[in-house]
């Protein structure tokens, strides 16, 4: 049982390493070797978990996903009024950014690069369904507005990762009140 334990800890701090040190120095001034040295294992050990840093990056996007979307929806009830379900996910999400920021902003940049892969991407909005099934039940109560569901995150979720950034930097400090606004800037752009 403790060579398990020993073997997860390990795996984990792989992951916490390559997170880390992608949020510092961006993807491609992460070489293996940091990580291993960042993760105190030797560069061999992180071929015992992935089979290369393509394979770490995207196993850690999702795993990191997967971390946030559980998060965004733990006292989420699909029964729950549309605005009153997307206003509940909205603020956890932005709890989660706020409060998670080194996670959140691994994800912000994976989302804005193109190493991660196709099928770890869809792996990622898999954990969105939710989301995805809330806007679809507001779009046919004539509540959401019939567009993309892309062009939904870009209004509605997206804006909390510059909100996130600029917080991280000190130059805009996020008080009850922006949060308030934030989230009535978000439900206008996509309300009817």
């Amino acid at each position: 049982m403790a060579k398990l334990q020993k073997s997860i800890d390990k795996r984990n701090a792989l992951v916490k390493a390559t997170i880390e040190l992608v949020n510092n120095n961006g993807f491609h001034a992460t070489p293996m070797s940091k990580i291993a040295k960042m993760a105190n294992v030797s560069p061999a050990t992180i071929y015992l978990y992935f089979e290369n840093k393509q394979d770490l990056l995207n196993q850690t996007y999702i795993e990191v996903k997967a971390a946030y979307t559980e998060y965004a929806f733990e006292t989420y009830d699909e029964t729950m009024p549309v605005e009153a379900g997307f206003k509940l996910i909205w603020k956890r999400i932005a709890d989660f950014k706020l409060n998670e920021c080194e996670n959140a902003m691994f994800l912000a940049q994976c989302d804005n690069t193109p190493i991660i892969d196709e099928t770890s991407r869809q792996e990622g909005i898999k954990h969105l369904q939710p989301l995805l099934d809330l806007w679809e039940r507001g779009k046919k109560e004539g509540i959401i507005k019939p567009i993309s569901d892309y062009l939904l995150y870009a209004y509605a979720i997206n804006p909390l990762s510059f909100l996130m950034m600029t917080q991280n930097r000190g130059a805009f400090i996020l008080d009850k009140t922006h949060i308030e606004e934030a989230y009535e800037a978000a439900w206008s752009s996509i309300k009817i």
